[in-house]
């Protein structure tokens, strides 16, 4: 009896025994000798996909043993019930190529393997190459072409789609994540894309992705979330800023843009105490619209003398210059920086360390550009979703190498003690 129990105990020791690399790969090794060695698996051809297919195909046999309780063709399985049911075959795609796999079937239809699951296609990382090669701004065709060429697959359209479209949850989770309570700066800036109307599949409409990239306490850069619409005005910039109240943004310091419409009278409802810093770059560009040629040069350099002044009395000083110079022969261009000086003068509020940060919004514009790039091959897009998809998977790229903006360290101390009242407690406790 005792025999028994440590036989049984042995025995079961053994089972539950941990898969071992380095064992499999002797039996492995073991077995190829046995059958006359290497040339004997490689005189057929696709050695790699016989190889793949056995592989699955023990595993998914091994699952549904364990799933039964028992062993193929083991007597266990008489009359006990559940039992197996013939095999399906269907095709799976990974690095290896395509290969046709035959997956069992139990009789009460409740086996679902892990392996390979259910309705899945494709192992490995072959869906993960499929969304590279879509936010790299791909089509569908291009994707197609691509993987033929490369593993010799023949894929539909319809695959691709599937595989781009799980990521929707993604999004979706990304798009309404937790917030932190306070931001220093935050830009907003647009990129334009051609879409397809949803009501007439032959129309098309240019829509605006608004893009906001928030720089935190720790001075790193994050992109906060994406929006899609065909105009602007203050009630649209409301909502983007009720929801970052309610995804947990308590106060943002200074806000940059480039003279959205309705954009100030919606930070004044939803975020009072925020300063709007207008781009300066932006600015200068508008301004040099209605200056010819022969003057570019000198109205740039007056320009100039304003936004790199010590102080907001110099840069003062420097506008009454260029008026007194310009204002009877250029007054838009001149009437341009007198309408907008309050918001395009901002950053003179704020340490030297930041105002080279906030004065323009070439942060928010370096990402968009990048953005730009890899949409670039995609004249027109289906529709919203895939444009949102495709600049995510790229924004999720690109943030991972993200790091601390320069001399942060020196500008939130300053900040912390401009804003002492409007920093989290918390914050000040452990800087």
């Amino acid at each position: 009896m005792e025999n028994n129990e440590l036989e049984a105990s042995e025995e079961k020791a053994e089972t539950e025994q941990e898969f071992n690399p380095k064992e499999f790969k002797k039996e492995l090794r073991r077995k190829v000798k046995a059958a006359g060695g290497t040339k004997s698996f490689l005189k057929d051809g696709d050695f790699l996909k016989r190889l793949t297919k056995n592989y699955f195909e023990a595993l998914l046999e091994e699952e549904m043993s364990e799933h039964l309780g028992y062993d193929k063709h083991s007597a266990e399985g008489y009359n006990g019930g559940n039992s197996r049911n013939g095999i399906t075959s269907k095709k799976v795609r990974g690095d290896f190529g395509e290969v046709e796999i035959e997956t069992p079937r139990d009789r009460d239809a409740e086996f679902s393997p892990k392996i390979i699951g259910k309705r899945e296609s494709s192992v490995g990382n072959f869906s993960d190459k499929i969304i590279s090669l879509y936010a790299r701004g791909m089509t569908t065709r291009e994707i197609e072409e691509h993987l033929h060429e490369m593993y010799s697959i023949e894929v539909s359209a319809q695959f691709i789609s599937r595989a781009t479209a799980r990521i929707q949850d993604d999004i979706v989770e990304w798009q309404s994540r937790p917030l932190d309570k306070v931001f220093p700066v935050i830009y907003i800036d647009g990129l334009w894309v051609t879409t397809r109307t949803g009501d007439n599949k032959g129309a098309v409409i240019k829509k605006c992705v608004y893009v906001v990239l928030g720089i935190n306490l720790e001075g790193v850069p994050d992109v906060l979330g994406l929006w899609i619409a065909e105009t602007e005005g203050a009630k649209f910039w409301l909502k983007i800023f009720d929801e970052l109240k309610t995804r947990g943004v308590e106060d943002i310091f200074i806000l940059c843009g480039d003279g959205l419409k309705g954009l100030n009278t919606a930070q004044e409802a939803a975020f009072p105490k925020t300063d709007l810093q207008l781009c300066v770059v932006h600015q200068i560009r508008n301004a040099l619209k209605y200056v010819p040629h022969k003057h570019k040069k000198q109205f740039c350099a007056d320009m100039r003398s304003i936004y790199t002044a010590s102080t907001l009395e110099a840069a003062e000083l420097a506008f009454r210059e260029l008026k007194e110079k310009w204002d009877e022969k250029y007054p838009v261009s001149v009437g341009s920086w007198e309408n907008n000086w309050n918001f395009l003068t901002t950053f003179f509020r704020y340490p030297v360390e930041l105002r080279a940060m906030i004065y323009t919004t070439n942060s928010i514009e370096s990402l968009n550009a990048q953005l730009r790039k890899n949409t670039s091959n995609r004249k027109i897009f289906p529709n919203d979703e895939s444009v949102l998809r495709i600049l995510f998977l790229n924004i999720r790229n690109f943030t991972k190498k993200w790091t601390k903006r320069r001399d942060w360290n020196i500008v939130i101390h300053k900040l912390s003690i401009m804003f002492q009242d409007r920093m989290p407690k918390n914050f000040l406790e452990n800087s």
